[in-house]
């Protein structure tokens, strides 16, 4: 039996808080859902958080309830989340790692995803995605790149599988565009990019994606991402055996300057 989807506890909250604010100011349903411009169930699904209050909705409260921006200022923490929620721990340790190590095997990093790519990939989750969520996650993706160029001491390696590489995201000209910022971003002193083609027999990399990271207390870890799931590992013997796999997947891989070629042999090729 599946477990019904929960919406977010955020919703609740204002939908309650609303609520009370317009008992408290004698203000009825009715009232608030003709200033709002909705139908009174539509409100009082608000209400019980079973749909998302809107700022619409907020503002008609904060006004008819003399809240003087009490209400309205909920609307921060209405915002859809820059990240998924099984995603938190592990964004969290990226921002503070200082050593970064990642294998892709079937989609371009996100820390080298053109916005475009980023925007392709995320457009089309399934269960579909709204587009406030899409613009959130998208911005998120595009803020965690900064760390490449604002840190330029913390080094970042990547190891891409050929398969990222020409799977078909987008158009042929994205496609393009994106192995071409590959080639750009390479060129950062502190960040490393190396293509493994299909016909090499790195078995590890069968196993799936992986990212290692260490953190300013010099703690490994390590997360693997799967179907709407993702697991950061802190245990040493489980990291262990992660960092190994790496570790024979980018012997492997193609030398820095091969993989520049290969790359750039691919985008040509589109």
């Amino acid at each position: 039996m599946n477990t019904p989807k929960q919406n977010p506890m955020s919703w609740k909250y204002c939908g309650n808080q609303v609520k009370r604010w317009r008992e408290r100011a004698g203000v009825t349903r009715e009232q608030l859902s003709q200033a709002a411009h909705y139908d009174i169930e539509s409100v009082r699904s608000m209400e019980a958080g079973r749909r998302k209050p809107s700022l619409k909705l907020l503002q008609a409260a904060d006004e008819l309830c003399d809240a003087k921006g009490m209400i309205v200022g909920a609307a921060d923490y209405l915002a859809p989340e820059k990240f998924s929620s099984y995603s938190r721990g592990y964004t969290d340790a990226e921002r503070e790692a200082i050593a970064f190590h990642s294998y892709s095997a079937l989609l371009i990093p996100g820390l080298l995803q053109t916005e475009e790519y980023a925007r392709e990939t995320i457009s089309n989750s399934y269960p579909p995605l709204d587009d406030e969520t899409v613009a959130a996650r998208v911005a998120g993706r595009m803020q965690r790149q900064e760390r490449l160029r604002s840190r330029p001491t913390v080094f970042h390696g990547f190891v891409i599988h050929e398969a990222a590489l020409k799977a078909a995201v987008g158009t042929k000209e994205l496609m393009k565009r994106q192995l071409n910022h590959l080639l750009d971003v390479g060129e950062l002193r502190n960040v490393s990019i190396q293509a493994l083609p299909i016909d090499r027999a790195a078995y590890a990399a069968l196993n799936g994606p992986m990212i290692l990271l260490e953190t300013p207390e010099h703690e490994q870890l390590a997360y693997v991402e799967g179907q709407n799931s993702g697991v950061l590992h802190s245990d040493p013997e489980r990291v262990n055996v992660l960092a190994q796999r790496h570790g024979m997947i980018r012997t492997q891989a193609l030398s820095i300057e091969e993989s520049k070629a290969f790359i750039r042999r691919t985008a040509e090729e589109l």
